[in-house]
């Protein structure tokens, strides 16, 4: 594997590409070391981040706070054959006494994103650590952000829908096991965000013994199709017990009661009413395999223009820097070659619909699992209240869901505080062998 891209001083990031004229100047400039730096500018902006060495040049780049908590770094962890994982690593600078600090923690993103989505969180993330001796990575699936973009490949036949879901899950699963297996670590809290959430909840079900807890950001591929003959009770009771122990009562997460629940379904109904027919040409090119990001490829010189208005339009509550920043990021991570992308037709059917829905699945968990929607979310959050019941059910009372107030599908990028107040917490939360540990039997958390 090739060593990776030296970077002098980064200037900041240009506008937003918004006009074709500046969609062409972007798109010809695209190279992996731009890729390389988009993403190191993106974590710059915190003083305990170390920056890249130099080997040309004679500029210095910033050097990281030398009384900071925590020290992180960007590195590639290579596994075999030909295979690389990219890793964001938030490490304490004064460990916790021996067998005190919690396992490691480690982000996974969705779909198509990569580790930089997580950078409104890391900040809260890294004082936790430095306060409780813990280390805390941001890993890149196989086959996105800038991890090896690997050729993805299912040799099960298309009628073979449990083969097809085994094996498209086994290219990002093996890939984690064998990077934890290099970095050491007995056991991990895993936290995952859409399709990063579905992955990782069937990593901890194969391999239950090295995950100690799980939380579930938008998951997908939770509920069944709505469409499907199946159980679609909801609960009556609520779905937590606590709230952050920060957050105002005005600003706290919603209970995820039965009502609240209807009421972001029905939104969602009318929504899904009110598409064109432009679903009926989805749904074809989704089952043939192909992924939006192709056609942000195919598209050439309008690449980043398109992806610069769906920067634009989506993360508008964002700072002008932070937007320049993360379309820069956006971009170079969406124009590089098509990998593991192309699992989503094996996992999914059209419209996110799990093909295995992890609601069947989730009661073999006996760990703590902590759900979070964002109460505009288009992740349906039926899923997620039956995958509580069931695992209340199954005798694991670890169980809980919450909804984030003014958040969409990205909730953690929406309304970062919350989010950070419930990840702590969840992190904090004793294990269920905690002689502290108290699950009233009227709720369900």
């Amino acid at each position: 594997m090739a060593a990776e891209p030296s970077i002098n001083v980064i200037p900041p990031a240009p506008e937003i590409p918004l006009t074709f004229r500046a969609s062409l100047s972007s798109w010809w400039s695209t190279s992996s070391k731009q890729g390389a730096i988009a993403e190191e500018r993106i974590f710059r902006r915190f003083p305990w981040f170390t920056p890249s060495s130099l080997s040309e040049g004679t500029s210095t780049p910033p050097v990281a706070a030398s009384d900071a908590a925590v020290t992180a770094k960007l590195s590639f962890v290579d596994l075999s054959p030909k295979r690389f994982l990219n890793m964001l690593s938030i490490l304490p600078n004064k460990p916790a006494p021996a067998g005190t600090a919690p396992p490691p923690t480690v982000f996974l993103p969705g779909y198509g994103a990569g580790i930089g989505f997580f950078f409104l969180n890391f900040p809260a993330l890294a004082t936790w650590a430095g306060n409780r001796g813990a280390e805390v990575y941001a890993v890149d699936w196989l086959g996105m952000g800038r991890s090896a973009r690997v050729p993805f490949t299912v040799k099960a036949k298309r009628d073979d829908i449990d083969g097809r879901v085994e094996q498209a899950e086994s290219f990002f699963i093996d890939a984690l096991e064998e990077w934890r297996v290099k970095m050491g670590h007995e056991t991990m809290s895993l936290v995952g965000h859409s399709l990063g959430a579905y992955l990782s909840t069937a990593y901890a079900l194969r391999y239950p013994d090295r995950v100690s807890k799980l939380i579930l950001l938008s998951p997908a591929g939770v509920p069944h199709d709505p469409n499907a003959v199946v159980d679609t009770t909801v609960p009556s009771r609520e779905l937590h017990d606590d709230a952050p122990p920060t957050a105002s009562p005005a600003s706290a997460p919603v209970p995820a009661t039965e009502s609240k629940v209807k009421d972001m379904k029905k939104v969602q109904a009318k929504e899904k009413r009110e598409e064109s027919t432009w679903r009926k040409v989805a749904t074809y090119l989704w089952e043939e395999g192909v992924s939006p990001f192709q056609l942000v490829r195919s598209s050439l010189f309008w690449g980043p223009m398109l992806v610069g208005n769906y920067t634009s339009r989506r993360f508008a509550h964002l700072s002008d820097e932070d937007k320049r920043d993360f379309h820069q990021y956006l971009w170079h991570i969406t124009r590089s070659k098509g990998s593991g992308e192309y699992c989503i037709s094996h996992i999914l059917a059209p419209f996110a619909q799990a093909r295995r829905p992890l609601v069947d699945r989730v009661h073999a968990l006996k760990i703590p699992v902590t759900f979070l929607y964002g109460e505009h979310d288009w992740m349906d959050p039926l899923g997620g209240m039956q995958s509580v019941e069931k695992l209340k059910q199954a005798g694991n009372p670890n169980a809980k869901m919450y909804v984030i107030p003014g958040a969409g599908h990205h909730l953690y990028l929406d309304n970062p505080r919350l989010t950070n107040d419930l990840l702590i917490q969840a992190l904090d939360r004793p294990f269920p062998n905690s002689p502290n540990i108290s699950v009233p039997s009227s709720t369900f958390g």
